[in-house]
């Protein structure tokens, strides 16, 4: 009898640690994805990647266990101030300003609800190491306008341009770290410079507006901006680059060709 009373008692907390959506901890399960695990806790794939030192193309295996890193809730209380909040959490006050999308002046009121971004530590995001060669993905899944047509006399396009709507998200290629966001006005209007692993860079131009910052790190399939038409663009696109060693290769060899 007692023992099943304490089994009665422990059901509930037995099936609030089985549910996606409020685990800690996930463990993997046979037929699993990464993709389809981060989708079913609400947590985005590249945080849990990173928390669990996951390397890209973010391979699991069944018997794993991850830790799934939740965000947290805070109420501002009265005489606090978004850099008091941030070292109280250990959380950069920029991170918390980016998820709660408060201003460039920092204003916060009393009893505003504030967004507390997970924390991964350093030694759980740098367990992996970094690939020789990144594992890219497509920026965005648009049809490829025109893909790279280089010339013998080294002329031509340097990348894949890809049709785009306005406000589409653009995404990273592979993760690394934002070295250039900004107007670069003679032909790309709105662009965003990455830095990878390898002496690799993506490049995006023509974005609508930017989301990121120079020095930001930034991993594969994040926001960086959102599709428009800046620069010399005649309608909505996105010029896409990869570089090698500061040469454009044809995102082809990376991506696979324009008909996938």
């Amino acid at each position: 009898m007692r023992r099943a009373l304490a089994m009665l008692f422990a059901a509930p907390l037995l099936l609030a640690m089985g549910d996606p959506a409020t685990e800690t901890e996930h463990v993997v399960k046979p037929g699993e994805t990464l993709s389809q695990i981060a989708e079913n806790a609400g947590v985005s794939m590249s945080v849990i990647a990173a928390a669990n030192g996951i390397a890209e193309p973010y391979g699991v295996r069944v018997g794993q266990t991850l830790v799934i890193p939740r965000q947290r809730i805070h109420r501002v209380g009265s005489g606090e101030t978004g850099l008091g909040i941030a070292n109280r959490y250990g959380v950069s006050w920029s991170a918390i300003r980016t998820a709660n999308g408060i201003g460039a002046d920092g204003t916060i009121r009393v009893g505003q609800r504030l967004i507390i971004p997970a924390v991964i530590p350093r030694a759980q995001a740098q367990r992996a190491a970094a690939p020789s060669r990144p594992h890219f993905r497509r920026p965005h899944d648009g049809t490829v306008l025109l893909d790279w047509r280089r010339r013998p006399d080294g002329g031509g396009h340097e990348g894949w341009d890809f049709a785009v709507r306005e406000g589409d998200m653009i995404r990273a290629a592979a993760s690394g770290t934002v070295i250039f966001a900004g107007e670069e006005p003679r032909r790309f209007g709105n662009l965003v410079v990455i830095e990878h692993p390898g002496g690799f860079h993506t490049v995006y131009g023509h974005l609508g507006s930017i989301t990121v910052k120079k020095g930001e790190p930034i991993r594969a399939g994040e926001r960086l901006g959102l599709g428009g038409q800046s620069g010399t663009a005649e309608r909505p696109e996105l010029h896409f680059e990869i570089r090698k060693d500061r040469r454009p290769v044809d995102p082809a060899t990376f991506l696979g060709d324009s008909d996938d």
